[in-house]
C-alpha cells in the first residue's frame, strides 16, 4: 500500500494500463502539456512520469478543441481494435458531442450486431463546488444513464478510482467515468500493485442497522461524516457507495434497505429523474414493506448553478442537508415547517 491522491490514483492506473496493453492509447485536449492525459487543461499533474517521453506521440495525443471529433474519433479508433482513453476534460463538454456519445458510441455494438466491440473510456470532471459558473458546473451523469449501451462509474475515493478505472479500461463497452474534481486532493492508502475492482459492484462504506443512505460521488464522505456524528447520538447510519451507475448494484442496496427498513440518497445532480430519483423507484418497487418510513432524497435543487460561492455553497448535499434527513427517516427530528420539508427533502 502506498499513499495516493484520488487524481494520482487515477494516474496509476492509466499508466499500468498502457504499461499492460500497447493498444491503450489517451487523447483530448492539452493532454501532451499534461503527464498523462490529465483533465485539467495542462495545469494538474498525477504523477512524476512524462506520458510523453513515456510512450510516445503515437499513444498522447493533443486534439483540436472539438468534443464531437474527439468522441467520434475515440468511437472510431475502438473499433478498430484500439482502446482509447479520452480526456473531456469539464463534464459540461459532454454536451458537445450528444449525437456521437447516444447514437455512435452507445447503439454501434449493437447496430453491427457484436461484430465491433466499443472499448473506450472518457474521462470527465465535475466543477460544482468550485465557482465556475452555469457553463461549467454540470453533474450530468443522470442524463447518460437514460442512454442503453453506456456504463458509468463515479468513484468517491482514490482506491476505487484506480480499480474502477482500470477495470472501465479492460471493458469491452464504452464506459463514462465522472471524477468530482473536489475529491482530486483526498488522499488514502492504495495498493501500489495492478488490482480492478469489477464494475457493477456496491460498496458498503459504512454498516449500521437503523437507516441506509446511498451517497453517490461527493456526497459519500458526507454522508461518512454525517453518520460518525450521529453515532454519537446512538444511531446507526449504513452508507452505501454504488460507484457504478450503469450497471447499479441492485441487491446491494436492496438487503441495506431490507435490514434498516429506512432510506436516504444523496447526489449532487438535479432532483428531477436524477440517480436518487431512479434508486427511490428501485427500493419503491422491491421492497416497499420493508420501508417504515418514507424515502427521502438529498439533492441538489433544480435551478442552475449559480456563479456566487455564497449561493453555490448551499447547493449540495451537506452535513446538514444529509443529517436532517436521516433524522426525518429515523423519526428524531420530523420537518414540521413547509421550509424544513423543503430543505430536509433537497
Amino acid at each position: 500500500m502506498t499513499v495516493m491522491s484520488y487524481l494520482g490514483a487515477i494516474g496509476a492506473a492509466q499508466r499500468e494500463a498502457m504499461d499492460a496493453d500497447e493498444r491503450v492509447i489517451i487523447f483530448g485536449e492539452d493532454v501532451e502539456a499534461n503527464v498523462y492525459g490529465t483533465t485539467g487543461g495542462g495545469k494538474t499533474r498525477t504523477d512524476k512520469g512524462d506520458f510523453v517521453q513515456m510512450y510516445g506521440h503515437n499513444r498522447i495525443r493533443n486534439t483540436p478543441i472539438s468534443e464531437e471529433s474527439m468522441v467520434g474519433a475515440a468511437a472510431g479508433a475502438a473499433m478498430t481494435g484500439l482502446r482509447p482513453i479520452v480526456d473531456l476534460s469539464y463534464s459540461s463538454f459532454l454536451y458537445m458531442a450528444m449525437d456521437q456519445f447516444v447514437n455512435q458510441v452507445a447503439k454501434n455494438r449493437y447496430m453491427f450486431g457484436g461484430q465491433a466491440s466499443m472499448p473506450v473510456v472518457f474521462r470527465s470532471a465535475m466543477f460544482y463546488g468550485l465557482n465556475t459558473g452555469a457553463h461549467h458546473s454540470d453533474r450530468p451523469y443522470p442524463m447518460f444513464m437514460n442512454v442503453p449501451g453506456l456504463k458509468i462509474i463515479a468513484p468517491a475515493t482514490p482506491s476505487d478510482a484506480k480499480g474502477l478505472l482500470r477495470s472501465a479500461i479492460d471493458s469491452d463497452d464504452p464506459v463514462l467515468t465522472f471524477e468530482a474534481c473536489i475529491l482530486w486532493g483526498a488522499k488514502e492508502d492504495v495498493p501500489e500493485d495492478e488490482f480492478w475492482i469489477p464494475l457493477g459492484q456496491a460498496r458498503v462504506a459504512r454498516e449500521g442497522t437503523d437507516v441506509t443512505v446511498v451517497a453517490i460521488s461527493s456526497s459519500v464522505p458526507e454522508s461518512l461524516a454525517t453518520a460518525e456524528e450521529l453515532a454519537a447520538e446512538g444511531l446507526s447510519v449504513e452508507v452505501i457507495d454504488p460507484r457504478t451507475l450503469v450497471p447499479l448494484d441492485r441487491d446491494a442496496i436492496l438487503r441495506s434497505v431490507a435490514k434498516t427498513g429506512r432510506l436516504v440518497v444523496a447526489e449532487p445532480a438535479h432532483r428531477t429523474c436524477g440517480a436518487a430519483a431512479e434508486i427511490s423507484a428501485l427500493v419503491s418497487e422491491e421492497v416497499f414493506d420493508a420501508l417504515t418510513a418514507p424515502i427521502v432524497r438529498v439533492t441538489a435543487p433544480d435551478m442552475q448553478i449559480p456563479f456566487s460561492p455564497a449561493l453555490e455553497k448551499q447547493m449540495y448535499p451537506n452535513r446538514a442537508t444529509i443529517g436532517a434527513a436521516i433524522r426525518r427517516v429515523a423519526g428524531l427530528a420530523p420537518a414540521t415547517t413547509e421550509a424544513e420539508l423543503a430543505m430536509a427533502e433537497r
